[in-house]
């Protein structure tokens, strides 16, 4: 045993929509996450986490972006992009940039919960978003930039026996990473670094 109460457990296991408005409310003293060769000047970006109450539990969603994008192409990710000067907030440009990307409303997203700035190598100042996605709902990709859209159980996203560390050379710099595939998707770089920040939020550590 590692101390957790024995509900925390369970609820862990199978997470629910009140465990995580829950564990998400505020406030929280969040430190940065910093990825390695991160350049001194950034753009902000914000990008929803849409965990979506499915009858059978707790699901997040993912797009696949176009492989002939300049930036991230073919890579799984967030719905989301960097702030606009009309942008009021980084709720703001989350539901906004999900709403250009994929169609979902924000009528139909609850923000729960922000997660820790997530600073990458490729330039951005991230602020990631949860919110729990109420169906029923439609959605209208941008095909430009979104190759596809799929779901995974949050379940499996927090627990650490599917989370592998990884390490690749770029630009002469060893740089690590984390990745968690699932069904022949590869979820990695600064997507499932910010699912382990939201593992990290909810056990509290």
């Amino acid at each position: 045993m590692n101390g957790k109460p024995h509900h925390l457990h369970q609820e862990i296991n199978a997470p629910t929509a009140d465990w995580l408005r829950r564990r998400l409310a505020g406030p929280h003293q969040l430190q940065h996450v910093e990825e390695d060769g991160v350049p001194p000047r950034l753009t902000p970006a914000a990008v929803l986490v849409p965990v979506i109450e499915r009858p059978q539990g707790l699901t997040v969603l993912f797009t696949q972006r176009a492989s002939h994008l300049n930036v991230h192409a073919g890579q799984v990710s967030f719905p989301g992009g960097r702030r606009e000067d009309s942008d009021i907030s980084p709720v703001f440009t989350a539901l906004r940039e999900t709403e250009e990307e994929i169609g979902l409303g924000r009528e139909r997203v609850e923000v729960v919960g922000t997660l820790p700035e997530y600073r990458t190598s490729t330039g951005f100042s991230v602020i990631p978003v949860v919110g729990l996605v109420h169906p029923p709902f439609d959605l209208t990709l941008d095909r430009f930039e979104v190759a596809e859209v799929f779901e995974t159980p949050l379940a499996f996203l927090l627990d650490p026996a599917n989370r592998q560390r990884h390490s690749m050379e770029i630009g002469g710099m060893l740089r690590h990473y984390y990745a968690m595939p699932y069904e022949g998707h590869f979820i990695w770089g600064a997507t499932a670094g910010m699912l382990v920040s939201l593992h990290r939020l909810l056990h509290g550590d």
